[in-house]
C-alpha cells in the first residue's frame, strides 16, 4: 500500500483525507493542532505547522511516503511543490507554486504572456498604494498579495477608502503587501480544469454567487452548470486554459476563477489545488468526475485516463451556504442549533452538513469563515437546484442572543 504525505488536516481537508483512503492509499496527514478534523481519520497524524519546510519534509521521509498532496489550502501548495522536489516526488515545482499563490507575480505572470485581467499594481506603503490607483482607477479591489479565504480583502471608492483599509489589507499579508485592481461589475465563473503534461481539459464551469457590502468577495452559493453558453462560454474555457499554461502548470488540478463581463472575460486568480468551499462536489455529482482520485493518481505519478477526466453524467445542482445576513442564518450568540433532519428531507436535498456550535457568535459575512455549513441540492434545471437549496438552508433552527 503507497504512503501519500496529506499537507493540513482541517474541516476542508477531513473529507479528502477520507476518500484517499477509500481509494486504497495509506494517509499521513500533517496539521499544527493536534484537533484537526482530519488528523483523526488519517492513518498516522503528524503534528507540524504546515508551513515548515523542514518539518514537514521530514514526515514525509520518516514514513518513506510515494507522493504529497492537499486540497483547499492556497498556503499548503508552496510546502507541497517544495516537498515534493526535496523527496524526488511528482508535484507542480516551487516556480509554478509561487505563481499561483502570490497575486502579484500571477498578474505579473499573466500579463507577460497577453491573458485578459484586470488593471494591477502593487502597493507597500500608502504613497505606492495610491499611486496604484492612478494605474487601476476607482472603484477597485484591495487584497493581500498573498492571503486566502478573502480575509483583507476590501472594494474601495475612493482615497479616502483605500487609506481607511490598506492596514489591514497589508496587514493580512505574511510578506506585507497588497495589490490594487480595477474592479469590473460582471458574473463570476469558476472553472476546474485537470492537467495532463500540459493539456488542459476544462471539467466544469459553475456560477459562483456571491455577497455584497463588505463580505463582496465571499461566495454564498455555487450554481452548476454555468447560466453563460455558447461563445462566452468557449471565451471562459480559452481564457482559463491560457491562464494555466500561462502560469506554467503541466500537472495537477486548477481553479482559475474568471469575471464575465460585456466587454470581456478576465481572470480574477487562479489556484493550483482542489478547492475548498465545497467546489469538489461541482465535479463529482454534476458530471461524475472525482478529483481527488485524480489528484492522488497526479501525486503518485500514474498515469490518469481518459476515462477519469471525461463527463458521465450532466446533473444541475447548486450550493448553498449558511451564513447570517444575506443568508438565512439569525446574527448572534447561538444558543441551539438543531438536526439537519428536516434539510435532508428537502425534495433534492443529496448533502448537507453544519459546524456552529453552542456558545459561538454568528455574525454577518466578512470571510469565508463566516459560512456556517452548506446544502447541496439537484434540480431539472440549476435555477430549480438552487431555489431547493435555498428553501431547505431556511429549515435549520438555530436560536441566538442579539
Amino acid at each position: 500500500m503507497k504512503s501519500v504525505l496529506f499537507v493540513g488536516a482541517g474541516r476542508h481537508q477531513r473529507r479528502a483525507i477520507a476518500r484517499v483512503r477509500e481509494l486504497g492509499a495509506r494517509v499521513v496527514a500533517v496539521d499544527r493542532n493536534p484537533e484537526a478534523p482530519g488528523l483523526a481519520g488519517a492513518d498516522v497524524a503528524e503534528m507540524a505547522d504546515i508551513l515548515d519546510l523542514d518539518a514537514v519534509a521530514a514526515a514525509g521521509e520518516r514514513h518513506g511516503v510515494a507522493g504529497v498532496m492537499t486540497v483547499a489550502s492556497d498556503r499548503a501548495v508552496p510546502v507541497v511543490a517544495a516537498v515534493a522536489e526535496r523527496l524526488g516526488l511528482p508535484g507542480i515545482g516551487s516556480d509554478t507554486a509561487h505563481a499561483m499563490v502570490h497575486k502579484v507575480a500571477m498578474r505579473r505572470r499573466l500579463a507577460e504572456h497577453g491573458v485578459p485581467q484586470p488593471q494591477f499594481a502593487a502597493a507597500r506603503t500608502l504613497h505606492e498604494a495610491r499611486a496604484a490607483a492612478r494605474t487601476t482607477g476607482y472603484p477597485a479591489v484591495l487584497k493581500p498579495a498573498d492571503s486566502a479565504g478573502q480575509r483583507g480583502i476590501f472594494l474601495v471608492r475612493s482615497e479616502g477608502d483605500l487609506d481607511a483599509h490598506l492596514h489591514a489589507a497589508l496587514a493580512a499579508s505574511p510578506t506585507e503587501e497588497a495589490i490594487l485592481e480595477t474592479f469590473h461589475e460582471g458574473l463570476e465563473v469558476n472553472t476546474l480544469l485537470v492537467l495532463r503534461d500540459g493539456d488542459a481539459r476544462v471539467v466544469t464551469a459553475s456560477d459562483r454567487l456571491r455577497a455584497d457590502g463588505i463580505g463582496f468577495g465571499v461566495a454564498l452559493a455555487h450554481l452548476y452548470p454555468s447560466t453563460v453558453f455558447g461563445d462566452v462560454l468557449a471565451e471562459v474555457e480559452r481564457v482559463a486554459t491560457a491562464a494555466v499554461h500561462a502560469l506554467g502548470m503541466q500537472n495537477g488540478i486548477a481553479y482559475p476563477q474568471l469575471l464575465v463581463s460585456d466587454s470581456a472575460v478576465r481572470v480574477v486568480e487562479v489556484a493550483a489545488r482542489i478547492p475548498g468551499g465545497q467546489m469538489v462536489e461541482v465535479p463529482r455529482f454534476g458530471v461524475g468526475v472525482d478529483l481527488v482520485a485524480i489528484a492522488l493518481r497526479q501525486a503518485f505519478g500514474e498515469e490518469v485516463s481518459d476515462e477519469l477526466v471525461l463527463p458521465r453524467v450532466q446533473q444541475p445542482l447548486a450550493i448553498r451556504f449558511l451564513t447570517a445576513e444575506p443568508g438565512p442564518l439569525p446574527a448572534g450568540k447561538v444558543l441551539s442549533v438543531g438536526t439537519l433532519a428536516k434539510v435532508l428531507a428537502f425534495p433534492g436535498v443529496v448533502q448537507a452538513d453544519t459546524y456552529i456550535a453552542v456558545g459561538e457568535t454568528i455574525r454577518p459575512v466578512q470571510v469565508d469563515g463566516d459560512r456556517r455549513g452548506y446544502v447541496i441540492a439537484f434540480g431539472e434545471t440549476n435555477l430549480e437546484a438552487l431555489e431547493r437549496a435555498e428553501a431547505a438552508a431556511r429549515l435549520l433552527d438555530v436560536e441566538v442572543s442579539r
